[in-house]
């Protein structure tokens, strides 16, 4: 099945859940939030998300700074 990452379509496992998929892109487990579809999922979530084909995936990497 395919995903979207950060807009790029990327072909994963199905029945894929969102720790495995994260971990097979090399997407470190902190300092980083994950949203599938829009919709923000908390790191403690990650295990139990199952992705649909077609999911869209965004990561986005916490930056400090002022």
């Amino acid at each position: 099945m395919q995903v979207v990452i950060n807009g790029a379509e990327r072909p994963v496992q199905v029945d894929a859940t969102l720790a495995a998929v994260l971990a097979e892109f090399g997407v470190p487990e902190r300092g980083v939030a994950v949203a599938v579809d829009g919709t923000v999922v908390p790191r403690a979530n990650w295990q139990a998300t199952e992705l649909r084909d077609g999911a869209a995936v965004e990561v986005l990497t916490a930056v400090q700074g002022g």
